[in-house]
């Protein structure tokens, strides 16, 4: 499918939500992305919308992103809420069930590089995850290339996957992407028979918004417009709030 160019992106209308399921990031969609990963704060007015949200599609919600699980959940306390972490290679079903593959051993090796970079860098962030380990230089800019060169060669080294973020390098276990996990999410029994309105603002979020058109769904971008598979956008954390606040009262 070719890519859709920024002028041709539309608000979404609250309609397409009727009988949909709802899929959602988190980092630059649902809360505006921090300096360090560790100072993202959730608001309980995002938490209640959540909640309501859940009530409202019958369980149909989900959050799909980097983050571990076990991570979302603490932000999130929403526990009936599906999770897909770690770029879906976690899956919490909101009922206690969690499914994820073994800690790659080679994640090790990455951790020990990148520790010794940001070491001599300041600034630079190293982000341990269950099955992952993220580069962040948010706070370092000028480290960008020679972050690029480190994930690149680690990369070819390991085996692990390389994913790029905003202003981040992640290496992490193969397998999976948001596009499978959205599939994933979308073939459970609360969710079959539905479709998939997925939110989500970078390039990771790509996969989700390719599955979510072959489901007969539809992506909506989150922040500046650029060429993409979604086929709406809204400006920003802010406007999606507000968009998900309208949903929860009009569809509840």
């Amino acid at each position: 499918m070719p890519l859709r160019e920024p002028d041709s992106l539309s608000p979404p209308p609250i309609d397409i939500l009727t009988g949909a399921s709802l899929l959602l990031d988190f980092d630059g969609t649902l809360v505006e992305i921090a300096p360090t990963p560790d100072s993202v704060s959730v608001d309980d007015p995002l938490r209640q919308t959540l909640a309501c949200l859940d009530l409202a599609f019958g369980g149909r919600v989900a959050l799909i992103s980097g983050r571990a699980v076990g991570e979302l959940q603490r932000l999130i306390g929403v526990e009936t809420l599906a999770v897909a972490g770690s770029h879906g290679l976690e899956l919490y079903w909101g009922d206690g069930r969690i499914e994820a593959p073994e800690r790659p051993a080679a994640l090790a090796i990455a951790e020990t590089e990148m520790d010794g970079f940001a070491a001599s860098r300041p600034g630079v962030l190293v982000e341990r995850k269950p099955l992952g380990v993220g580069l962040h230089f948010r706070l370092a800019p000028d480290a960008a290339g020679d972050a690029a060169e480190l994930a690149h060669a680690l990369a070819a080294r390991t085996g692990l996957k390389l994913q790029t973020g905003k202003m981040m390098f992640e290496l992490r276990a193969p397998g999976a992407d948001k596009g499978s996990a959205l599939r994933r999410l979308m073939a459970s029994p609360g969710m079959k028979g539905s479709v998939p309105v997925f939110l989500g603002d970078d390039d990771t979020d790509e996969p989700g918004f390719v599955a979510a058109e072959a489901l007969g769904g539809a992506g909506v971008l989150v922040g500046p417009p650029r060429a993409t598979n979604a086929r709406y956008h809204l400006a920003d954390v802010a406007a999606v709030r507000v968009w998900l606040d309208t949903a929860c009262r009009e569809i509840a």
